[in-house]
């Protein structure tokens, strides 16, 4: 038999992110904040409790944009987003090669909307009103709707999508569940 398994979209699909995390499993060298990476995603935090920690992140920010200039690599700018967490933020500027980061109050992440006040309302909105179009879609599309097929219908296009990382957004406030 001759040939090769790593050929093809399999190989790029498999060992390209694989490669990836490879080079960039130094990023996080002499960071103080913690720093997560998935995929090419990567996200850095820590608490701040008081203004002198507040420098922390942005010198671990400064770090970050050297290693990329050292690498020849370059972080897509419209991503940046600093989240704060907890009352009472002073909701300090943060920067990323001489550009503002953007503070937002909320952002999705792995298609899950968090919250800075932790709050899972806005996820339930937009969870609802994205099943529900797929529910009209089903609607308008579907002439035959036999018990059967509808019930096949829902738990694979509707269903899914609802339970997906319901651990993390479960909603406990009647408002949300009655949407």
């Amino acid at each position: 038999m001759t040939g090769s398994l790593l050929t093809g979209d399999w190989y790029g699909s498999v060992l390209g992110p694989v490669l990836f995390l490879i080079f960039i499993s130094d990023l996080d060298a002499g960071l103080s904040s913690h720093v997560l990476k998935f995929a090419d995603d990567t996200k850095l935090y820590r608490a701040i409790n008081s203004p002198t920690e507040s420098q922390s992140p942005q010198t671990d920010l400064d770090s970050v944009s050297n290693w990329a200039k050292c690498w020849e690599m370059e972080f897509n700018d419209t991503k940046y987003k600093v989240m704060n967490y907890g009352k009472g933020n002073n909701h300090f500027s943060y920067f990323m090669n001489e550009q503002e980061i953007e503070d937002v109050d909320h952002e999705k992440d792995l298609e899950v909307m968090f919250s800075s006040d932790l709050n899972v309302s806005a996820h339930c909105k937009e969870a609802y009103s994205n099943e529900n179009g797929i529910l009209d879609l089903i609607n308008r599309t579907i002439m035959y709707k036999h018990s059967a097929t509808l019930i096949i219908l829902y738990t694979s296009m509707v269903r899914p999508h609802l339970e997906y990382c319901s651990v993390v957004w479960s909603p406990h406030y009647n408002k949300d569940k009655m949407l």
